[in-house]
């Protein structure tokens, strides 16, 4: 019997996370060909396309037209990409607060204090009436029902 070893399949998503890779390290918009010169590994051209046309389904690149082929650009940094994957997480689930309250309770110190900082800074950008008073703030002023 012969040794013949199959290449190693790739993870879900890990082909997709290379392409993202390949297009932050381009300096502006970059052709489906760059980025399967860029991956090397025998990729297939169409499969470069088919990954690309993908991530824009889900809103993770944008292309424009250049010539008579299309030049893509990541539609956000890495940050962003993130946030994107945990709304959509979040937004599959029918019980949000247990979720987020899960979430929450899972994170460490640090973490932790890091969210509410980035909250209330978010809370101080709000207009006000726009959600800067809860009810937790309402409990402290007595301002609570009875």
């Amino acid at each position: 019997m012969t040794d013949q070893r199959r290449p190693r399949r790739r993870g879900q998503g890990e082909l997709e996370a290379q392409v993202l890779s390949a297009l932050r390290e381009a300096d502006g918009p970059t052709t489906a060909g760059w980025v399967q010169e860029r991956l090397g590994g025998g990729l297939a051209y169409t499969t470069v396309v088919t990954i690309l046309t993908r991530l824009m389904a889900k809103g993770a690149v944008t292309r424009e037209r250049a010539g008579r082929s299309f030049a893509w650009t990541p539609a956000a940094d890495e940050a962003g990409l993130a946030a994107r994957r945990m709304r959509k997480v979040l937004d599959a689930e029918s019980d949000r607060e247990a979720v987020l309250a899960s979430f929450v309770t899972g994170l460490d110190a640090d973490d932790e204090r890091l969210l509410r900082g980035l909250l209330d800074r978010a809370k101080g950008d709000a207009p006000a009436g726009a959600g800067g008073h809860d009810a937790r703030e309402a409990d402290e002023a007595g301002e609570g029902e009875d």
